[in-house]
């Protein structure tokens, strides 16, 4: 049989399969490296946005790039609105009613009410730095709650237009040293889980200051994945040397933690805490000078009970390389842009899984002298 004439006709069929299969493989390539370096690129962008947690905007001090997660446009919902037309956080509850009714109030239960970042201020009185805070605070209504615990004696009569007006919560005299400290914090934590779009609880005194500008340091709170409770096992006798063996078999030793007093808590670590009755109660008991219980309730209680919900660091800054009972105070030959970068960006840690060098949002303990350069120091970065 002569296939020469079929092969002939063949051959235009060929040329066209192998012009289609060329353009077919052309194709898919450039689609797949379009795919390709579309998801790189979105890879990134969430990585940075998840290592890079500050943006450049009007700041109190330098800050660099933030990528902004929520709206900061969005429309206060009428809950939110109340609240802040609120002129009195003060009642008649007791702690026990107050800390079972703040641990039934249920959190952010849809998408359109804004969290919330509460700031707690634990003071004997007056707040030096109140007017650096309103300066961090302007703009940002809706965003924050604020709470003042201070001395049930005193009193002061704040314009209405101070973002301190009427965040004065019921409290009790407060002694250094003492039970009534954890009191006092958990008495705070009680009256800011009242509302249920406060998310982040960060503990704050009369002589602290914030290093970073408001968006920078929400930010950081609201997309965390963990607490910030300082909490280490110390065998010095300013640790262990403070543990009471009749808190066995409830409390070991070895179970034992200390940490720093200021801590910043998620909502559902917040309610842990103001529920608690069993570790509180021993450390009413057992834990009296030379125990400090508002250095080792909270990281021990943490490091038991919910040791995954916590980074073990604190974000607020405190010099203690003098020594003593007290850390060293800040006056005003520190009000300078070196002491800032090195105390904003001078460590390292770990943010959600990430190395960063932003560990400390906060710092004290800042004399009331430095009030005006300090004022001086943020509009210069303005």
């Amino acid at each position: 049989m002569d296939l020469k004439p079929s092969l002939q006709h063949s051959k235009p069929f060929i040329g066209r399969f192998v012009y289609h299969l060329v353009f077919y493989i052309i194709a898919i390539s450039l689609g797949t490296l379009a795919i390709s370096t579309l998801c790189f690129y979105t890879l990134s962008f969430r990585l940075q946005s998840i290592v890079y947690v500050t943006t450049p905007f009007k700041s109190l001090f330098p800050s660099p790039p933030l990528t902004i997660t929520p709206s900061w446009n969005k429309k206060l919902n009428s809950t939110t609105r109340n609240v802040l037309r609120s002129t009195s956080l003060m009642h008649n509850m007791t702690d026990q009613e107050l800390f079972l009714k703040a641990s039934m109030v249920q959190g952010i239960e849809d998408n359109n009410t804004i969290p919330r970042v509460a700031f707690m201020f634990l003071a004997q009185g007056a707040l030096p730095m109140a007017p650096l805070w309103e300066k961090f605070f302007k703009g940002h209504e809706g965003f924050y709650s604020i709470y003042l615990h201070q001395h049930p004696s005193f009193n002061e009569t704040l314009p209405q237009g101070s973002v301190f007006h009427g965040r004065k919560v019921p409290s009790q005299p407060v002694t250094w040293g003492t039970s009534s400290m954890i009191d006092a914090e958990r008495r705070l934590l009680g009256n800011a889980l009242m509302d249920s779009s406060n998310q982040r609880f960060i503990l704050l005194s009369e002589s602290c200051i914030p290093l970073f500008g408001f968006k920078s340091i929400y930010n950081y709170l609201i997309n965390s994945t963990l607490s910030f409770v300082n909490s280490f096992d110390d065998k010095r006798k300013a640790g262990r040397g403070r543990y009471n063996p009749k808190m066995s078999p409830i409390i070991n030793i070895t179970n034992w933690r200390k940490g720093s007093q200021w801590f910043e808590l998620h909502r559902d670590l917040a309610i842990h805490i103001v529920s608690d009755t069993k570790y509180y109660t021993l450390f009413q008991q057992h834990c009296l000078q030379p125990c400090y219980p508002d250095e080792h309730y909270i990281p021990t209680f943490v490091h038991m009970m919910y040791p995954e919900l916590n980074s073990n660091r604190s974000l607020t800054y405190v010099d203690w390389s003098k020594g003593g009972a007290h850390p060293r105070k800040f006056g005003l030959r520190d009000i300078t842009n070196e002491f800032f970068n090195q105390t904003s960006y001078g460590s390292r840690c770990v943010y959600n899984g990430k190395i960063t060098n932003m560990c400390f949002l906060f710092a004290r303990k800042f004399d009331p002298s430095t009030l005006q350069p300090l004022l001086r120091v943020s509009s210069s970065h303005e």
